[in-house]
């Protein structure tokens, strides 16, 4: 039995395509040191490599391979000093990119997996670090056995690395001060697990997810309260592989015989207490009401004939037994006077947001704005945007605003001085825009974790991205969508699991350790820290001279501008919370 192990960062990606010679593909001696504080995790990885096939199990349970007699091989993790549990050891699996290679990608629940001779198979060792650990240091151990049918089996290897833990407690997630908005296409779980939308079954899935979100520290909730809001993100136009990304309405409207109208708000409400009862609990962010997206030529467009936004309200009309949708500005008020006064009733209202997704047309957006205020004044709104311009047309009513980061890069300057002018929060969003910084399969995993760097570098409050499960028809099998629109990974940080669980992936965990970091900065600030000694330290992993170097139009890569050696920033990190254990913060 011949296998190669190595251990690398949690920030290495394993890509097996067009590129994989004959030499063992990774150092078998690397050894890795991190630092962390309390209530926090620590992760790397192990590699696993043979020249030929083998099963790779990383539990207890007993596991053949049904075609023929191949090498076991088992994975064992362990801490010396911390209690069982404290450490798990996941598989990771592969995903297609645009460009056809495999790359990691998807933290698995499976038990063991079937490898290909000469193709590595990443596995995800992870340690969780209580409250009420003793600060020192910890080994935790690998043993990777193997065995070949009955056979005992047989010590591969044992391996190792070192945590310092020093005497810091950081941040429960529930209490961070990233603004991290992730949004929330509740539709889409519902059809990947064949469920009847806002159902038990449906809700009961949903909290699973929202778990993992509130893991993340996240801190708005999405309700969508109109019918496809986004027109299906133009999956009308793809006729390769079109996939339903359709979202629906949270409300369930109905006309009575009597012509009175009903509006039953139990699945929002359900959906947003479901949301508090894991921390998320600063803003209910209403998506549906303003600026939507239309497609006329695939038949996309307005419905209400007199009111100039193509807002979408489906309703059973109890006279007919039929569902129609609503075609009157003046049944459009009342569903929106209801939805107003619910928010008001539940003592919800000055959390919620009502937003535009990308208005382009500051004179329409203004107008159809004003409509809604008039409709019901207690709204306040929000808008992704990607010009500066808008936010200085000082648009009453909107709060909060989040440029994309081409437009912060492209006007750094006047955008922090905006920032200093509005009423709410600011932050920035990356979608199928920019290539770099981004969140891509075909995006460096640091990427991933830089961007909450990015939003402490630039001050701004934290980040949105619009993909959390915006998955394709088969995202477990076929992850790459409507390229060149959408890169492989643009709609998705998660995939949906079989037990109903999402199934995190690399990208999720490195952008989860850059909020951690983000945190950290903030913490070290918060004891009297100086914050232009962390912006010295950034120069370390931010390799630009000014900030318009990220906008494409300054053709930098990202070997240009930024670092992708993981231990600068574990470097950074170690120096702070070192710091901070010290009092010199102080």
């Amino acid at each position: 039995m011949n296998i190669s192990l190595g251990l690398e960062d949690a920030s290495y990606k394993y890509v097996h395509g067009a590129v994989n010679n004959f030499k063992l593909p990774f150092d078998e001696n690397k050894e890795t040191s991190l630092v962390c504080g309390k209530n926090d995790r620590a992760a790397v990885q192990l590699l696993v490599y043979s020249e030929q096939e083998m099963l790779i199990s990383v539990n207890e349970d007993a596991c053949f391979y049904e075609r023929r007699p191949i090498d076991i091989v088992r994975v064992h993790v362990e801490v010396p000093g911390l209690k069982e549990g404290s450490i798990k050891a996941n598989l990771i699996g592969l995903v297609e990119d645009d460009d056809r290679q495999l790359k990691s990608d998807i933290i698995l629940q499976q038990p063991f997996i079937h490898v290909d001779g000469r193709r590595v198979q990443p596995i995800w060792i992870e340690v969780e670090i209580d409250k009420d650990v003793e600060p020192g240091t910890y080994n935790p151990q690998i043993s990777v056995f193997g065995h070949r049918l009955f056979e005992d089996e047989v010590i591969i290897r044992q391996l190792s690395f070192d945590i310092q833990v020093v005497n810091t407690t950081l941040t429960d997630a529930s209490d961070y001060s990233f603004n991290l908005n992730l949004w929330q296409h509740n539709s889409n779980i519902a059809r990947k697990y064949d469920l009847a939308l806002w159902s038990d079954e449906h809700f009961s899935i949903m909290e699973n997810y929202i778990s993992s979100l509130a893991d993340l520290g996240q801190k708005a909730l999405s309700v969508i309260v109109s019918e496809i809001p986004w027109s299906g993100q133009s999956s009308s136009y793809d006729r390769i592989d079109p996939a339903n990304m359709f979202e629906y309405n949270i409300v369930n409207v109905s006309l009575l015989r009597n012509g009175k109208w009903s509006f039953d708000f139990n699945a929002l409400n359900r959906y947003v207490e479901l949301g508090m009862k894991h921390g998320i609990t600063q803003e209910i962010e209403v998506f549906g009401l303003l600026n939507i997206w239309v497609l006329e030529d695939a038949g996309l467009g307005s419905v209400i004939e007199d009111y100039n936004d193509a807002i979408r309200i489906r309703y059973w009309d109890e006279s007919t037994n039929t569902y129609k949708f609503v075609k009157y500005k003046k049944d459009l008020e009342k569903y929106v006077q209801a939805l107003e006064q619910n928010f008001i009733d539940k003592g919800w209202i000055d959390i919620v947001r009502v937003i535009a997704d990308e208005p382009s047309d500051t004179e329409i957006f203004t107008h159809r704005l004003n409509e809604l205020k008039q409709m019901a004044p207690s709204f306040k709104y929000k808008a992704a945007i990607n010009h500066a311009s808008f936010i200085e047309q000082d648009i009453e009513g909107i709060m909060d605003y989040i440029p994309v980061l081409d437009c912060i890069a492209n006007e750094f300057e006047r955008i922090q001085e905006l920032k200093n002018q509005i009423k709410g929060k600011m932050s920035y969003y990356v979608c199928c825009v920019p290539e770099i910084p981004n969140t891509f399969i075909r995006s460096h995993l640091l990427e991933s974790r830089l961007i909450p760097w990015l939003a402490f570098h630039m001050n701004i409050d934290g980040f949105l991205r619009w993909n959390y499960t915006v998955w394709p028809n088969d995202p477990l099998n076929k992850i790459s969508y409507h390229y060149p629109f959408f890169p492989a990974g643009d709609t998705n940080f998660v995939y949906p699991g079989r037990n109903g669980h999402p199934l995190l992936s690399l990208r999720y965990k490195l952008l989860q350790k850059g909020i951690r970091d983000y945190e950290i900065f903030n913490s070290y600030i918060n004891q009297g820290g100086d914050r232009e000694k962390i912006q010295q330290k950034m120069k370390n992993v931010f390799l630009w001279t000014t900030l318009n170097e990220l906008h494409p139009s300054a053709r930098k890569t990202k070997e240009e501008l930024f670092s992708l050696q993981n231990k600068d920033y574990e470097d950074i990190i170690s120096e702070i919370l070192t710091e901070i254990v010290k009092g010199e913060a102080i």
